[in-house]
């Protein structure tokens, strides 16, 4: 169902107000460069700072200036099953595509904690569901053979793995079966999670480099491994420098160097500043041919 390049959207704000204006340029920014659908309101968009409202604002904004042309995954998990059951339901509303749901983070959940999590969520909406596994933030992993319970639930159709382990993607693509989305939640991990049989990214690089991205996707999914393998590594240096501080910190002051939206973020993230930003700024430069021309911005 969802294959591609999938950008995790930053959040512009705007003297401590989210930035419309420049959110509906960012969408129009991806679209015009071939990215396969956009994930709204997740990590990288700064959504544990934002309010109920403005994230159904985000939602809202994304959907509408989308317009159907790509899919909209909105994140809408939370470590509540009735705040996230809540949040789907508003995101099925402003016409999301689908929901990305983040394992509970900070209660710890046991397996079946997670599945009946899940499964209480799945049965709340009409929305395809796409799980998202990243222990290291949430502090649990969700297991392949839960997965693979899961997946036998009609509406949960994928999942954005951020486990950094092959092992994981293989047991979750062996297990679930070749109909279960398995989607990148690191850049460098693309390549190899492809390889496997996954079927896209769910990127933040892309929020800079989408054309190049989406091109790379392109061709490891239309078997051009040549290619993609080249391009993988013409944005390594990217992929990393983009996680030189905590996402979304580098990847915000990326997209405002180049003119995307300010690089205004909300407390508990600051600014960067000092050797990581000259770090950052180095990478843009070393990395221009990659990245949009100001006229494209």
């Amino acid at each position: 169902m969802f294959s591609g390049t999938f950008t995790a959207l930053v959040t512009p704000f705007r003297n401590g107000e989210v930035d419309v204006e420049a959110l509906e340029g960012m969408v129009e920014f991806q679209i015009g460069h071939g990215v396969s659908g956009l994930v709204p309101c997740g990590t990288t968009g700064e959504t544990p700072a934002m309010s109920e409202a403005e994230d159904r604002l985000v939602v809202e904004t994304v959907v509408r200036v989308a317009n159907g042309r790509v899919p909209i995954i909105a994140g809408t998990g939370s470590n509540s099953t009735d705040m996230a059951i809540k949040y789907t339901k508003m995101a099925q509303e402003e016409g999301a595509d689908g929901s990305l749901q983040v394992a509970p983070y900070y209660n710890k959940p046991t397996q079946e904690g997670l599945y009946r999590h899940f499964a209480a969520i799945a049965e709340s909406t009409e929305l395809p569901l796409v799980l998202y596994n990243i222990p290291g933030r949430t502090g649990v992993t969700i297991s392949a053979e839960t997965m693979a319970r899961l997946a036998e639930i009609p509406n949960i159709v994928g999942v954005k793995d951020s486990t950094l382990s092959m092992n994981m993607v293989a047991d979750v693509i062996a297990l679930c079966g070749e109909d279960f989305d398995v989607l990148s939640g690191d850049d460098p991990m693309t390549l190899p999670l492809i390889a496997l049989g996954g079927r896209g990214v769910i990127s933040v690089a892309s929020n800079v480099a989408p054309g190049a991205v989406s091109e790379m996707v392109r061709a490891l999914l239309e078997g051009d491994w040549e290619r993609g393998r080249e391009l993988h590594y013409e944005l390594l240096p990217l992929f990393r420098a983009l996680f030189v501080e905590t996402n979304p910190i580098p990847v915000k002051t990326a997209a405002s160097l180049l003119g995307l939206c300010s690089d205004e973020m909300r407390l508990p993230l600051v600014p960067m500043e000092g050797e990581n930003l000259r770090v950052l700024q180095e990478t843009l430069d070393r990395c221009a041919h990659l990245l949009p021309t100001p006229e494209e911005v």
